[in-house]
């Protein structure tokens, strides 16, 4: 994608993975919005970033992406690049009977929260010169971990979902890159001091600068051999993935 001159919104942008994009972009001279359900947090971006917008969101409930959608394509009719990023992490345990929230709560903000936001605005994206549909998955969509299981099955799906969104948008302006970030030293799962996780910083970096190439797949040096895993040998790495965890 270009890097420069869009008007980008950014879900789940007040924190983590999507505050430190959001970051990155508007130091690179494009417009930004942050959305989320968290007033504090994007308040704090704001004070923190005089020139990026903000705007309360919740991507688990429709009639909040409709009431959203409409009011953000009036007020920012030049926007072209959509960030699907807002997301939460929870543990299960799947071999036992799962809690309705547990699973609802995840699929509603993870998977179907990207597909209803892309649907809002696919329209008018294709309005654009040149648009982009940045969804954020993981690498537990390769390699799912076992004791996050819906977790790592909603990205599986986003995977899906952008591998045939970008199919059906051939021949538009608009175009799908997927951000399939490792482990990242942020709140999810209370991760900001996990020394096994990836620092934030330099994973905006990288996928900043992945970001400059036409790659469909944005991936950080470490993300790599979680995406070459699947196949027909694919259980012995998840096996030591998650054997690992179990020991910890």
């Amino acid at each position: 994608m270009k890097l420069t001159g869009n008007t980008i919104l950014v879900t789940g942008g007040g924190s983590g993975i999507g505050r430190g994009l959001a970051e990155a972009f508007h130091k690179l001279g494009n417009k930004v919005i942050v959305a989320g359900r968290r007033k504090a947090n994007l308040a704090d971006v704001v004070r923190a970033n005089p020139g990026i917008d903000s705007v309360e969101l919740d991507v688990s409930n429709p009639e909040s992406i409709a009431s959203v959608s409409k009011k953000l394509i009036t007020k920012y009719p030049k926007f072209n690049v959509l960030l699907n990023n807002a997301g939460i992490m929870l543990l299960d345990d799947v071999s036992k009977p799962i809690d309705d929230n547990l699973l609802t709560s995840q699929f509603e903000t993870n998977l179907f929260g990207t597909v209803r936001m892309t649907s809002a605005f696919i329209e008018h994206l294709k309005t654009q010169k040149s648009g982009t549909v940045l969804n954020v998955s993981s690498v537990l969509g390769f390699v799912p971990m076992a004791f996050a299981a819906l977790y790592s099955a909603t990205k599986a799906g986003i995977h899906a979902y952008s591998m045939s969104l970008r199919y059906m948008l051939k021949g538009t302006s608009v175009e799908v890159q997927e951000i399939a970030p490792p482990w990242v030293q942020t709140d999810l799962l209370n991760s900001n001091e996990e020394p096994r996780a990836m620092p934030l910083k330099p994973f905006i970096e990288q996928t900043i600068e992945a970001l400059r190439t036409s790659d469909r797949e944005v991936l950080v040096e470490i993300a790599k051999p979680y995406r070459a895993n699947p196949g027909v040998y694919e259980a012995a790495f998840f096996h030591q993935l998650n054997d690992s965890f179990a020991q910890r």
